[in-house]
């Protein structure tokens, strides 16, 4: 149950002071639905009203707030022009000056005859001191409640500051004094207020300083939304690791006859991700293991010899991947070893006959098939495995938990193993993951040559072209991506189709065009003649971003590539140097580029090492924008800046970790006032294991 004391915060927005129903939608598109949720829309700027001159002596671009006698209303005769009201001290005369004003408002607002305090921006126009629409126009008596500093805070179309701050306000003042959370010494040693102190302090800065996210008011806030998140996590894989698991150990016979066929050996990362999860494999405990590796570096390989694995044990395993793109290529890297190895191996997807369908589902059911290669179809309700012991989930920032969650269900206590080729920067590692064991992949296979990487402003394209032409003369195949499938009104970028128009009219019938709005039929075809060469150049969107693996590539054109962030361009670029022939990548870019997308080109023609990448990608971006928080599985951080706060990150996952292993039902003085916070950071989920388990 959620504690009592917390009830007031979890009201609708239109409970608070000024806001019905038509603000409460506004509200609701800006912060959330919840009193709560006001309370973590902290200020952006500002505003200091203490500024209280004489006519006079109010300067132009200042915010002044003056007290004045209001004279006379000026009436326009038309509405283009504007609405006056004039005004004055004892030291001189100001107009305030409305556009599209209605009299009978004004009149009521200011009184001709009584004394008003007017707060907003000076001008000084032709000698004549102005002040367009006033912030605020209020009685003598309520002249104290202005001369402050005000906060600014963020805004949606159809909202302005004044019941946004109102009812910010409103929802600071309901925020309960809770028991304190926090280690006692960690926030002595901070220096911290209690929680609804650094709430109150947090929405009232008195100076610009005070929005820093170092300020010790936003500071506890944030560790309070990180401690949450990784409470959460560790409740959850604490769960999970006492779930009753299965010890699944092979002999290697069926890895042994795999490698044979293979032709090369396996770097050391390769050898060493193997070991970690035989290891997990065999032992009581579920796995849930996160197999990281940069783009070609042979997760795929890894993959298919922890499934091996199983099969030598008499189980099955099932790997998914979120596009039928992604499945194929997939089941084209690893059919011919499992087939050496002698093992069945199907592949599912959504388009699959009935007729071929209904023979792997048959297949899966009795066991007769032993490993699986699919899209999302692996998680539908007929499909039904014998004993399913290992679930491998390929780029699963792609997937929700939710899908994760359905293909482990397909068996008891299926071992997870997740895999992406998006290196994640260690702070966003542990905001997603907590600890979650990783293995890395840091070579690429050998034989393969660095990648040329250069930067070109997209004024050189006609050069660009004819070096193509050389290259493609030359049996090279090239990839051209640009950012956008057609022409926009908005945004003059170049387009797949324009694109592959003009590249069809010089190189015809060698061109070909991929994106995500053509039929899979189409775009496999498209794929294919590329692959065996009866197409050197194809232009595409990021379509191809993952998983696309044609070795004989070797030029990577990326139009714009200012447009892009640092891990997609890193991912396509990845798709070429997968052979053993020397590769190039190019980057055109519109000129003049920003400071960021300058740094951002810098890096990429610096290295190739993706988790370096990863980081600098973190700082030149932030964390949500990262990997599109969203969809990408991370915690929405409303209050931290993972960018900033990692050593607060840090120490809350060392907290989070002390805590389950004290305390890990939660049921001392302190753990009661833990749950209090993860039911405040709605992390009620974790709170739900506590009781199941």
């Amino acid at each position: 149950m959620r504690p009592q004391a917390l009830t007031p915060l979890f009201a609708h927005v239109t409970s608070l002071p000024g806001i019905g129903p038509r603000l409460g939608a506004l509200v609701e598109k800006l912060a959330g639905p919840l009193v709560v949720d006001l309370l973590w829309h902290l200020p952006s700027a500002v505003i200091d009203r203490r500024n209280a001159p004489d006519v006079a002596q109010a300067r132009g671009g200042e915010v002044a707030t003056l007290t004045v006698n209001v004279d006379e209303h000026i009436v326009p005769h038309s509405h283009r022009q504007p609405y006056k009201v004039w005004c004055s001290d004892e030291s001189g005369r100001i107009c305030l000056t409305y556009f599209n004003g209605r009299e009978d408002y004004l009149k009521k607002l200011l009184p001709p005859g009584e004394t008003r305090v007017v707060s907003g921006k000076v001008e000084i126009y032709q000698g004549e001191v102005q002040m367009t629409h006033p912030d605020h126009v209020v009685p003598l008596a309520e002249r104290p409640s202005i001369l402050r500093v005000e906060p600014v805070y963020g805004l949606t179309g159809g909202l302005t500051q004044k019941p946004v701050q109102k009812a910010t306000a409103a929802a600071a003042e309901r925020a309960p004094a809770l028991p304190e959370w926090q280690d006692a010494a960690y926030h002595r040693k901070q220096g911290w207020t209690d929680w609804k102190t650094a709430v109150a302090r947090a929405h009232a800065p008195t100076e610009p300083g005070d929005l820093s996210p170092a300020h010790p008011a936003r500071a506890r806030l944030a560790f309070d939304e990180l401690l949450a998140s990784q409470l959460a996590i560790a409740l959850v894989r604490h769960h999970n690791r006492t779930l009753a698991g299965h010890a699944t150990r092979g002999d290697g016979r069926l890895r042994q006859a795999a490698l044979a066929s293979l032709g090369f050996e396996l770097t050391a990362s390769q050898t060493r991700a193997i070991a970690e999860i035989a290891d997990d494999l065999g032992k009581e405990e579920r796995m849930v293991r996160l197999l990281q590796g940069d783009v070609g570096s042979g997760k795929t390989l890894v993959a298919l010899l922890a499934m091996l694995i199983c099969v030598e044990a008499g189980a099955q395993a099932a790997m998914m991947a979120p596009t039928e793109l992604l499945a194929r290529q997939h089941f084209a890297t690893i059919a011919p070893l499992a087939e050496a190895a002698g093992v069945r191996i199907a592949l599912l997807t959504g388009r699959d006959g009935q007729r071929a369908k209904k023979q792997t589902l048959q297949g899966l059911a009795d066991g007769t098939i032993q490993l699986v290669v699919g899209t999302h179809a692996l998680v539908q309700e007929d499909v039904e495995f014998a004993d399913l012991a290992l679930a491998v989930v390929d780029e699963q920032h792609r997937f929700g938990v939710h899908q994760r969650m359905a293909l482990s269900s397909k068996g008891h206590a299926v071992d997870l193993l997740v895999m992406t080729a998006t290196p994640i920067p260690r702070t966003l590692m542990l905001a997603a993951y907590g600890d979650l064991d990783v293995s890395k992949l840091t070579e690429k296979p050998k034989g393969r040559q660095p990648i040329d990487t250069r930067t070109i402003p997209l004024e050189r394209l006609g050069e660009v072209a004819q070096g193509i032409g050389r290259q493609i003369a030359a049996g090279a195949r090239v990839y051209w991506v640009c950012p956008l499938i057609e022409e926009s009104e908005e945004i003059d970028l170049a387009n797949v189709q324009e694109r592959f128009r003009l590249l069809s009219d010089r190189f015809p019938g060698k061109v070909g065009l991929l994106h995500g709005r053509l039929k899979g039929a189409e775009r496999e075809a498209t794929m294919a003649a590329f692959s065996d060469g009866r197409l050197s150049i194809l232009v595409a969107t990021t379509v191809i971003e993952v998983g696309v693996d044609v070795p004989a590539a070797t030029v990577m054109v990326i139009e714009h590539a200012e447009r892009f962030g640092l891990a997609q361009l890193h991912q396509l670029r990845g798709r070429v140097g997968r052979g053993s022939a020397k590769s190039t990548c190019l980057l055109l870019y519109a000129q003049p580029l920003g400071e960021t997308a300058k740094a951002r080109l810098a890096i990429m023609r610096e290295t190739e090492d993706g988790f370096r990448i990863a980081e600098e990608d973190l700082k030149l971006r932030g964390a949500g924008e990262l990997l599109g928080t969203r969809q990408s599985g991370l915690p929405d951080m409303r209050l931290a800046d993972l960018a900033i706060h990692n050593e607060l990150l840090e120490a809350a996952r060392d907290d989070a970790r002390l805590v389950i292993a004290r305390d890990p039902d939660l049921q001392s003085e302190r753990g009661q006032a833990l749950r209090a916070l993860l039911y405040l950071f709605r992390r009620d989920d974790a709170v739900r294991t506590l009781r199941a388990g």
